[in-house]
């Protein structure tokens, strides 16, 4: 069985609290830990301790399990300085991206921190100040030495995040991306699914979906089946395994993919996403200014409020969204018999396209 592992901003938020520690225990600790989001406790290491009555400095060092991640045995360093004010500020020092573009999750100008490790951090610090009583807050850097170097190994230069990786984690373990563990995984999950009896296949790449299925939809959450980005091989085993039924759903960033046949979402397959809308809005205006304009964007939201303000988001989502179910019938063999469903959404635009199971 594959080992997880813990996201650089696991690493941060449990640096982050030990170095707040130490400043109150006026001592060096050896170990330090964090509830992460998936209520899993993470204990680790502390590294190269440094406090005095009002600053804390200590790294840990970065454990990607068997996840084939470029930041495995980075640093990740966090220096607190307490001040009488509330709030915690949290930026990034040496080795942290900045953001120059918008689109992102973290606006430009701020450091490459996203919102699931800043709150990590911030909880930490509030637990911290309150066991020991303190009343004011705190200014926090994050660094990772040597991430100018292996950021350039990552997506980051694309996403105009510069000098630096990013502090990033949505549920706080790094869960291994073997290939075949993640394929033999999906076949797996689905095959349970359908020996319990179900006649219905519920895909959906990952997070996104499951967060936007619990909130807006009346659907069994743990009958889902994460894809991650192998849409291809879980519409065929669920050929395979002779569902009646397969609704996928999830966000525009990755579906969009599909309404270009595109069956493996990862972007080292292939990433044409504002090319696919691009051509879908042609089919709906003649401003080659905007279209020329969505070619340039880094997201997908970024892109939809583009069209959004043109007036024909919904038209082009229509498009794509028929494209996209085209192709996904297409992999089943029009003949199968499967009644095929597809919702593609946006966390910042809600439901995009929505066509339920015939």
């Amino acid at each position: 069985m594959l080992k997880y592992g813990y996201t650089t901003g696991t690493c941060a938020a449990i640096a982050s609290r030990a170095a707040a520690e130490m400043i109150f225990l006026r001592k060096a600790v050896s170990h330090g830990e964090v509830l992460t989001p998936s209520g899993t406790v993470i204990r680790t290491e502390i590294l190269c301790p440094e406090f005095d009555e009002t600053y804390g400095k200590c790294g840990v060092k970065k454990d990607s399990g068997d996840d084939p991640d470029v930041t495995n045995g980075m640093l990740i360093f966090s220096e607190v300085t307490l001040k009488d004010q509330k709030g915690i500020e949290i930026d990034g020092g040496e080795g942290v991206g900045r953001v120059t573009k918008p689109g992102l999750s973290v606006p430009p100008g701020e450091a490459a921190i996203n919102k699931v490790p800043r709150e990590m951090i911030t909880s930490s610090l509030e637990e911290v100040f309150e066991s020991f009583g303190f009343e004011g807050g705190a200014r926090v850097l994050i660094s990772a030495p040597g991430g100018d170097e292996i950021a350039k190994r990552t997506f980051n230069p694309r996403l105009g995040i510069e000098g630096g990786i990013s502090i990033l984690g949505s549920s706080g373990l790094v869960k291994p991306m073997s290939n075949e563990a993640v394929i033999e995984t999906i076949k797996a999950d689905i095959s349970v699914h359908r020996s319990s009896g179900e006649d219905t296949l519920i895909l959906t790449p990952g997070n996104y979906g499951r967060d936007f299925i619990k909130e807006n939809l009346d659907l069994d959450l743990d009958k889902a089946v994460i894809t991650s980005n192998y849409i291809g091989i879980a519409l065929d085993e669920g050929k395979i395994k002779g569902f009646k039924r397969i609704l996928l759903i999830g966000h525009i960033g990755k579906l969009v993919k599909l309404a270009g046949g595109i069956m493996n979402t990862h972007s080292r397959e292939g990433d044409c996403r504002m090319e696919i809308l691009s051509s879908a809005a042609l089919n709906f205006t003649d401003d080659i200014g905007l279209l020329r304009r969505i070619s340039g964007c880094i997201s997908t939201d970024e892109a939809l409020g583009l069209l959004k303000e043109k007036g024909i988001l919904q038209e082009t989502m229509d498009h794509i969204g028929k494209k996209a179910l085209f192709h996904m019938k297409n992999r089943l063999y029009n003949d199968s018999g499967i009644n095929t469903g597809l919702i593609i959404f946006s966390n910042v635009f809600g439901v995009l396209y929505d066509s339920p199971i015939g």
